[in-house]
């Protein structure tokens, strides 16, 4: 009902409008005999049918019945010919131009379509309405064609002034304001053009009421204007001053006002319509071209802000927008949330990327329905969101995160006949705005939500800006970044530490141990790898570092035979991660290969750790690798007690006494044990046994008392890089 009532009133609005103009036009002339100047009508009556189509055209004849009988009374025989003229006219040009619009009114192609279907309009028009006009006796047969060009060209001036500003008008997608970024003056200068316009009519006026032969050409004033409106502000305000404008220049022209003769001849009323059609159409063409460059300009800046998959904002909008808000002083109390997918990999190599890409869109649709009027909200990475929660205290913070895994968890994504799901964690921090950093804001969101992954996913971890355990996070994260440095720029330096026999007869050669260390390119500090390798491995950079030391090894050995000659065991660290790579046996075997250095002198050191968390993987792995002659140490054998279980399974041919049982044993008598125990399980399962962190002589003495194999620590030597500690002779038998 509301909808047809609304119908009803627009349709009384295109007739009003049209009798009005009817009306206005009237006005223009001396008596039924006389083609009008200027027939706004016709703008009137292409706008209302292209707006609302061919079958709202029957206000047209309805309009024109009542200019007639109120205003403009003929003769009856001219009647029909007058309403069939401009009924058929307007359904002559929508239809020429509904054949070729395209969905954007406002764009040059569309204005000059529309004008190409406004001249076949005002043609069909003046063609059936002259003949009307000579058939009822109104005009000779000889005045035809002045009558045809003067009623062409006052219904195409009709279209060019009045049909934009209608069209907009009644259009409401087309009457919205593009928006800010589209860069339309603001109110200041919309008031001085107001002034300005109003100053270059009074002017045109008053110099056309002072007489000469020129006075048209002061149209020239307003002409300016418009063009500045064309090039400043949106096309509904062009179109109205340009309705204005046509309507008082041919009025003023029309009716001899202020000093402005009347056309006295047909090519007088030719030559003012085509200069009038041309200051009518140019603005609002030139307006029209810099709306399209507003728009595109703006629609190229939304797509270098939007994330194109979930139409959110991306990254480099979203910290535009949270520096934005984290400058105002005095806002609430704000927190980022940063969202990260648990484990979305598996949906992706399971279900397909495709799969993967619904996944993403279903659940920004979840964080989208929880967001809160005024939140921001973007989409940062692959599965990654960020979340900007205003007005809200720490304890409100977390509810609402949890609220929003509890529906991430309970989200389900149809695809090909499964439904997918998948959890969230959460990283959390508070900030007041003006107190904070964006850059360290989102650092220590993100280091949180890692944590929250870490101890198992779908869960929030909040994070304080000034929390220890955070700052550990960050600092782990720096690490990260200088190891990938030094990686890349091959800047690791290796040391080697001799492992010497503590009885005659078990080697000749050398055997040690390479160690790595990170020097500080700004310092000069070299750092050991207890600063550096558990960000390594938090981080699972640990297989990387295993090729670094393995290759830089090889290279060594290859660039020095003579040192080379003279290793019988050259024992290297693996990381737990080298373990379960399966590319990490193929990269030995294409190293050896390459080179000359036998793998059987190699010995790679395994934690009992990591070798216990899959005891079969890491079976097989040593099996393959001895396939190549290398053999094996359990390293810390000892901190993982109750490993002694799974000790039978591993063949390995050492175990290495961890440290911290070797530096007590003068002082705890349970060290002391433990060290014993290990030795002696070591000979039952016929392996060596190697003593970690020997640091004095008392020591060097017990252990070869127990019958430990062989000892390394600062009591025999200290780790040299790899050059010196080959310049040095080698240490034999420790006496």
């Amino acid at each position: 009902m509301q909808q047809h009532t609304r119908r009803i009133g627009l349709f009384a609005l295109l007739v009003a409008l049209y009798v009005a103009g009817g009306a206005y036009s009237h006005a223009l002339i001396d008596g039924t005999d006389e083609v009008t100047l200027f027939w706004p009508a016709s703008g009137v009556a292409l706008a209302g049918v292209m707006r609302f189509g061919v079958r709202w055209a029957v206000f047209v004849p309805i309009g024109g019945l009542l200019v007639h009988l109120l205003f403009a009374p003929v003769p009856l025989g001219f009647l029909p010919w007058s309403l069939a003229s401009n009924f058929i006219g307007v359904l002559v040009g929508a239809s020429l131009l509904k054949r070729a619009q395209g969905n954007d009114p406002l764009t040059v192609d569309f204005g000059l379509r529309a004008l190409a279907g406004g001249m076949a309009m005002a043609l069909t028009s003046a063609a059936i309405g002259t003949v009307g006009m000579v058939q009822a006796g109104l005009i000779p047969l000889a005045g035809l064609p002045a009558a045809v060009a003067t009623w062409f060209l006052g219904d195409l001036l009709g279209v060019a002034s009045v049909a934009p500003a209608v069209l907009l008008a009644l259009a409401r997608r087309e009457r919205r304001r593009v928006g800010d970024g589209t860069g339309y003056a603001a109110e200041p200068e919309q008031l001085l053009w107001n002034v300005v316009m109003a100053a270059s009519y009074l002017l045109m006026a008053w110099v056309g009421s002072l007489g000469g032969n020129y006075a048209l050409g002061l149209v020239a004033l307003p002409l300016g204007v418009l063009v500045w409106s064309a090039l400043r502000f949106p096309p509904l305000h062009t179109a109205l001053a340009i309705a204005v404008t046509m309507l008082l220049v041919a009025g003023m022209a029309g009716m001899a006002l202020a000093g402005y003769p009347a056309p006295a001849h047909t090519r007088d009323s030719i030559s003012l319509l085509s200069f009038l059609i041309a200051v009518a159409a140019l603005p609002m063409i030139l307006s029209f071209a810099m709306h399209q460059q507003r728009t595109g300009a703006a629609h190229l800046i939304q797509r270098a802000n939007t994330d194109p998959l979930t139409g959110l904002a991306n990254r480099n909008a979203f910290e535009e927008q949270v520096r934005a808000a984290l400058a105002e002083l005095g806002a609430p109390q704000m927190a980022l949330a940063y969202l990260d997918l648990d484990h979305f990999k598996l949906i992706n190599d399971t279900a397909s990327h495709v799969a993967g890409d619904s996944m993403i869109r279903g659940v920004a649709g979840v964080i989208e329905a929880h967001r809160h009027r005024g939140d921001l909200l973007a989409r940062t990475g692959g599965d990654e969101f960020a979340l900007l929660l205003r007005n809200c205290t720490p304890m409100v913070a977390e509810d609402r995160a949890r609220a929003l895994l509890r529906a991430i968890e309970g989200y389900r994504c149809g695809w090909d006949g499964q439904m997918l799901a998948t959890t969230a964690s959460v990283g959390l921090v508070s900030c007041q705005p003006g107190q904070c950093d964006y850059a360290q804001l989102l650092s220590q969101a993100d280091a949180a939500c890692f944590t929250a992954k870490e101890q198992g996913g779908n869960r929030v971890c909040l994070a304080s800006l000034d929390g220890g355990e955070l700052l550990d996070r960050t600092a782990a994260m720096k690490w990260v970044v200088r190891i990938r440095e030094s990686l890349e720029h091959h800047a690791l330096e290796l040391h080697c530490q001799s492992i010497v026999p503590l009885r005659e007869g078990l080697q000749e050669g050398r055997h040690f141990e390479v160690l790595l260390r990170l020097r500080d390119p700004r310092t000069g500090e070299l750092m050991m790898p207890g600063r550096f390798m558990p960000a390594a491995e938090r981080f699972h950079l640990g297989t990387r570092i295993d090729r670094e030391v393995i290759g830089r090894t090889l290279d060594w050995m290859a660039t020095n035979p003579d040192a080379a000659a003279t290793v019988h065991t050259c024992a290297i660290n693996l990381s737990g991660d080298a373990l379960i790579d399966d590319g990490f046996i193929g990269y030995v075997a294409e190293r050896l290969r390459r080179g000359n250095f036998p793998g059987s002198k190699l010995c790679f050191e395994v934690t009992e750790t990591s070798a216990v968390r899959d005891l079969a993987r890491a079976q097989r792995f040593i099996t393959e690798m001895r396939s190549l002659g290398c053999r094996f140490a359990l390293d810390d054998f000892g901190t993982g007690f109750c490993s002694f279980n799974y000790v039978q399974a591993l063949d390995v041919d050492y175990f290495k006494i961890d440290g911290s049982f070797v530096r007590d044993m003068d002082t705890s008598p349970l060290s002391l044990a433990v060290v014993r125990s290990i030795n002696e399980i070591a000979h039952v399962l016929g392996k060596h046994s190697i003593a970690e962190h020997t640091e004095s002589e008392a020591q060097r003495k017990a252990l070869a008392a127990m019958g430990v194999d062989y000892a390394q620590g600062h009591a025999v030597d200290r780790p040299l890089p790899i050059g010196t500690y080959f310049a040095a002779p080698a240490r034999g038998f420790w006496e």
